[in-house]
Formats: structure tokens, sequence, C-alpha cells
């Protein structure tokens, strides 16, 4: 190698060792994503869900425990709502200890948890006594706790563990009638008995949370939710309605529910009457168009309370009557012990198959194999009705209720597919009563509530007879019974003269009134009164004298 060679490959060498003692050390590389994620999770805590505080300089309307001292309800005006009234859950917190110590026995109760040794035992009550014993056998692990934090601590296990978490106040609130929320940070709205529809001071922040929250909702209710089915229509616990979608898929503000509170024990046709729904003369014509199988067809709209008064119409069946109820939820709670409850069943194929499928048409048509003296089915709307309107025409009693503003409405959804019922069958609806729900006047104390606003009958030739109807003005019902085509009809069936119906309406009134007299408001109770009329006639008139 030459000697210009050599020195060129020395400075060329030279230049490199320089520029590297020069170089600045490079700067470190940043952390990966996930654990960037993970840092700032751990920082920032997320919010789940949010209740805004109750307005501290406002007069409420209304307040009252769901479960003192934890929570209450107050009812109030919002600020910068124009007044508009709000339902604001005033619930207990935790602090960060009680916090720390819920979260703990959480996790311990999810790998220690015992199962009961008899399975007639309450399974909430059980988790309830888990949680405690737990929380004395791992005091230490849980921190310093006074008795008034683990009161509080085992509040938020019944709530979140064996409830319905957040919401589960307003589950418990017997003034509530429906639950529901639209979506991601929207408020959840209630239907409150008395101020009608309030927007509450609870919102669901997180889209996680949310989807998870749906997703227990179905698993209370044995159903399954999911991005591939979005949609579920189920019965929760305690009879509830849930209609709920899961995530965006259908639905653009993410999940949705709406929950539609059953009572546990339905109104008595007594406490109907108490409630100004109908009178006790009214309520003694249909306990004698039922003894005489005739068809009853109750109508309303949306909430206008048709199930219940349903449910109450049979407090006055017969002692011994076969009744066959067809559903698709189970709504109906008859005090009989000859009941048959039928309920419809959803498929298990997949996109266009119904394999498993069991409808409204196939239990109705089951139905009538069990020679049903009433055949009740909790809402006509599709072919069932059909089957149903057959039924009728072969001695069956029939009891439902149809969707509609008006017994016109009423009529051209039956004859209209997919009902498809011929116009000559429609005289078969016996009685028709339509139930609203509607503004009282000042005098009835409370602005609105349910009545039947008006009652017909339906002659061979299918004319209406308006023989009842509710005055809005005095709050009360005119009812004129001479009209009734069909009492007469009775009467000349059972041998007595036409005029036989004014004594035993009379009679029944007497019995209703000497109920109302003696607070005997139970459905079962009141049945059993029912039962006893029929069995022992003369000792309950003796009574009555």
């Amino acid at each position: 190698m030459s000697t210009a060679k050599a020195e060129e490959n020395k400075k060329a060498a030279s230049t490199i060792v320089e520029a590297k003692v020069e170089a600045k050390p490079a700067p470190p590389l940043p952390p990966p994503k996930k654990e960037e994620k993970k840092k700032k999770k751990e920082e920032e805590e997320v919010l789940e869900y949010v209740f805004d505080p109750v307005p501290p300089n406002t007069t409420p309307v209304d307040t009252y425990w769901i479960e003192e001292p934890y929570v209450r309800i107050v009812i109030a005006p919002i600020p910068g709502k124009g007044g508009q009234k709000g339902y604001f859950i005033d619930e207990v917190t935790l602090n960060k200890n009680e916090k720390n110590a819920f979260n703990r026995i959480k996790e311990i109760l999810s790998r220690e948890l015992a199962p009961p040794k008899d399975m007639s035992v309450d399974a909430r009550q059980h988790v309830v006594e888990e949680a405690k014993r737990l929380m004395k056998k791992y005091k230490g692990v849980l921190g310093s706790l006074n008795e008034e934090s683990i009161k509080k601590v085992e509040y938020y296990i019944r709530r979140d563990l064996i409830g319905y978490g957040p919401i589960n106040p307003i589950i418990e609130d017997k003034n509530i009638e429906d639950i529901s929320c639209d979506g991601i940070n929207k408020p959840i709205y209630v239907w409150h008995k008395k101020h009608e529809s309030l927007p509450s001071n609870l919102r669901i922040m997180d889209k996680n949370y949310f989807n998870d929250f749906i997703i227990k909702l179905a698993h209370f209710a044995g159903k399954h939710i999911s991005a591939a089915f979005p949609i579920v229509d189920a019965m929760l616990p305690g009879k509830h309605r849930l209609a709920a979608t899961y995530g965006d898929e259908v639905s653009t503000f993410g999940s949705t529910f709406t929950i539609r509170k059953f009572r546990e024990e339905p109104f008595s046709i007594v406490d109907l009457i108490n409630m100004g729904t109908i009178n006790p003369a009214l309520a003694a014509y249909f306990w004698f168009t039922l003894d005489n199988r005739l068809t009853i067809i109750i109508i309303g709209g949306t909430g206008a309370g048709k199930t219940s008064f349903l449910n109450a119409l049979t407090n006055l069946f017969k002692p011994g009557l076969k009744i066959v109820t067809v559903e698709e939820t189970a709504e109906l709670n008859i005090p009989h012990d000859n009941w048959v409850q039928f309920v419809t069943r959803e498929s298990y194929g997949l996109g266009t198959s119904k394999i498993g499928e069991i409808t409204m048409f196939d239990l109705v048509k089951t139905s009538l194999r069990y020679r049903p003296d009433y055949l009740i089915v909790g809402e006509i709307r599709g072919a069932e009705a059909f089957v149903m309107f057959q039924a009728m025409a072969t001695g069956h009693g029939g009891l439902s209720t149809v969707h509609a503003e008006n017994i016109e409405y009423a009529i051209k959804r039956m004859t209209s597919p997919p009902m498809n019922i011929a116009e000559s069958y429609i005289p078969l609806m016996n009685v028709a009563c339509l139930v609203e729900r509607v503004v009282l006047p000042k005098k009835a104390g409370v602005p609105f509530g349910r009545r039947v606003r008006q009652v017909w009958e339906l002659d061979p030739e299918g004319n209406r007879i308006n023989i009842a109807s509710w005055n809005p003005v005095e709050d009360s019902f005119e009812i004129d019974f001479s009209r009734s085509v069909h009492l007469p009809n009775i009467c000349r069936k059972s041998g007595m003269p036409p005029d036989w119906y004014v004594r035993e309406l009379q009679v029944r009134e007497s019995v209703i009134r000497w109920m109302m007299a003696n607070n005997i408001t139970h459905f079962r109770d009141v049945a059993r009164v029912v039962t006893e009329f029929h069995v022992k006639r003369s000792e309950v008139i003796s009574k009555l004298r």
C-alpha cells in the first residue's frame, strides 16, 4: 500500500472517532403504546357514571327514602331548565379507604364465595351473608373500618353485586313505572306515578362500562346480547320487562335500555275503584258478564293501563273455571288454581331460520285443546287474533287487549293484515272498553290518572251501543244499563225475567262496596270473597244486610 493511501485511511479513521466523541447520546426510545395507556389509566381513574348533585338553593317538591340512611330520592326543579323537575338520587358515597375495602371484598368474594347448602335459600340473602362472613375473616386485609363504614360497604355489595348497580335505587323505588337510557352521557329518564316523565341525575359516562352493564342485564334475564345479536327483549328477575340494544350496532349514541317495571302484587278490582279507574256499578257489570262468558276486549294506547285492568278483571272469575292465558312475557297474575299459563319462545336459529320458535299463534291453537272456559291473550296483534275469534265463535269466553286509540281504529286493525278477522266475526267482541290515561279535574287532587273512558256493547249486527262513559268535568261515570243488549239475553238464557239483571247487579255492587268499606283490597282476598259469594251466596248476602 502506498504512503499516500495509508495517510488517507488514517485521516478518515480519526474523523470517524472524532465524530463519535462529539455526537450527542441518542434519546431514549418511547415506551410501548400499551404501557403508556396502562400508565395513563392508572393515573386517571375512568369515570364510569356520575350522579349530579342535588341543587343546593332549591325547594324540593317531594322527598322520600329508598333505604334509610343510604339512599333517598329528591324531586326538585333543575336549575336553568325553566322549572322542569328532576329525579335526584341522593346516595351515600364511599371514601378512599371504604372504596378500597369494597374492591378487595369483591375480589375475595369472586374467589371464595361458597354455594348455599340448601338450594331453597334466597340467593341474594346468601351473597350478603357470605360477604359479611368474609369481611370478618379478612378484617385485617380490609383495613381499619368502623361500624358505619362496614355498613356502607355492605350497602354497596347489595347494590352492585346482587342488585342493578347505579340504577338499583330506581328499581327499588315503587313509584317508578319505567326506566330508560338513550345512550352515553345522557340522563336516565324515569316515569314517576306522581310526577310523570323526569330526567334523573344519573348519567353513564364510559362506553365499555355501559356495554358490560347491558350484558349484565341480559344475563340477569337469562339471555345473550352481543355485537352479533345486538337486540334483546326479555324479562328480568321480578318480572320487569327489559328491552335493550348493545353498542352502536343499531343505536347511534351507544347502548340503550328500557325497563318496564312489574308490580309484584297486581292491582285488584277494588284498588282500581279506589283509584277512580272504574266505579262499583261498572265493576258489578263486568263481574256479571264474566260469569256468563261474554267476550271482553280492552282497548287503549301505550301505558294506558290495559294489562292492569285485564288482570284486575280476573279477580271476578267464578271458582272452578278453567283459565288459559297466552302471553309473550308472563305479566298476568291470576288468583286461581285451575290456570294454565303459556309463554312464547324465541327461535334458536340464526338469520332467517326459525328453528324452535313457538309463536302466539301456536299457543292459542294449542290452548283450545285444553278446553278453557276463558281464553286470555295478553295482546292480540297478529295471526293469533284469528284463532282467538274462532274460539269465541265456538262458545269459549275471551279476554284480551288491543293497542288502539279508539274502537274504530281497533276494528280497522282487527280486520286488516296481519290479524285478518272477518267483519262478520267482529260482533263476537261482546263488550269493548276504552282505557286511557287522562288529565283529571283539580278536585281529584292529582293531575293525571287512568280511567275507563267508554264501554260499548256490540249487537249481532255489529252496531256499537255506548252503555257507560266517563265525565271529565266531574270525574264521574254516566251509566245506562237499560241500553244493554247482552244483559236481557243473559236473563233469557238463565230462564229469568228480562229485568232480573237489575237486581243481580245491585247485589254484586253491594258486595263490592262491602269489600271497599272493610278495606279488602289484596287481589287474593278479593278473589276469596268472590268465591264465597258463589259458594255461600245466602250467607254473604245476609252478612251484607
